[in-house]
């Protein structure tokens, strides 16, 4: 596992953890949940960063409105640009997220890989990816989970992010909300759940301390880095960033 955080107070700042090695005794296991988003921002991958392991809520319900689950942003000549997997709804009910499969009519997905490599043609390290960007948008698995997983593996392992993944799935777990996100850390016989602050908020601390788990928070950095076309815009897909910063990235995804 990456050691740069082994303490439970990540959102505490480099001096703050100094001082705490000297009274933590042990190394507690860390666990993280989230949805499988597509091409998340980086802020994603430094919540990943900071667990021992990481669990796709996939078994979840897929969300009928609009989702970061097929959409996020990344950035041309226009300014922001919003690309949306287009995925099969009607007549389909309630879908769980690993159900969900992707609608492969039309050529949506030509015209995405031709716009990715018009936006950054001028990106210092696009060649460093465009064989996965080929790879993704060829007529491969038409479910939504499988594209986006090899999404968020690929952008890990560019980050040197290797934290575990499981997914939630394969535990056979069959809760909602906070007991679902309690009953995960049990399996894994973990003693803290980490969420980003805004979640956090909305988590039951007292169901968690009851069941002996530390709720901890932690606040998502937004690193700035250079971009192409002009003004700056925060929080884009993480391939912005490593588009533009290659070997960078992950210096600069990581807070001081």
């Amino acid at each position: 596992m990456i050691e740069d955080f082994p303490l439970n107070i990540e959102y505490l700042r480099s001096a703050e953890r100094i001082n705490l090695k000297k009274t933590i005794k042990f190394e507690p296991m860390i666990i993280t949940t989230s949805r499988p988003y597509f091409a998340p921002f980086p802020g994603f991958f430094y919540q990943v960063h900071l667990s021992d392991i990481f669990v796709i809520l996939d078994d979840v319900q897929f969300p009928r409105g609009t989702t970061w689950i097929t959409r996020n942003r990344f950035k041309n000549d226009q300014g922001t640009w919003w690309m949306t997997i287009p995925v099969w709804k009607k007549g389909r009910g309630l879908q769980h997220i690993n159900d969900v499969r992707i609608c492969r009519e039309g050529r949506w997905a030509h015209k995405y890989l031709t716009g990715l490599k018009h936006a950054y043609a001028h990106a210092p390290y696009l060649a460093d990816h465009l064989q996965f960007l080929n790879s993704i948008f060829a007529a491969g698995s038409d479910r939504l989970i499988d594209l986006n997983l090899a999404i968020i593996r690929h952008i890990m392992l560019n980050l040197a992010v290797d934290t575990e993944i499981r997914r939630l799935s394969e535990l056979n777990i069959e809760l909602t909300g906070d007991p679902l996100l309690i009953e995960i850390c049990r399996y894994f016989n973990a003693s803290a759940y980490l969420a980003p602050g805004a979640a956090a908020r909305h988590l039951n601390a007292d169901l968690f301390e009851k069941a002996g788990i530390e709720l901890i928070s932690v606040d998502l950095p937004s690193p700035v880095y250079p971009q192409l076309w002009a003004k700056f815009i925060p929080d884009l897909s993480a391939f912005d960033l490593l588009l533009n910063c290659g070997p960078k990235a992950r210096e600069i995804m990581l807070p001081e």
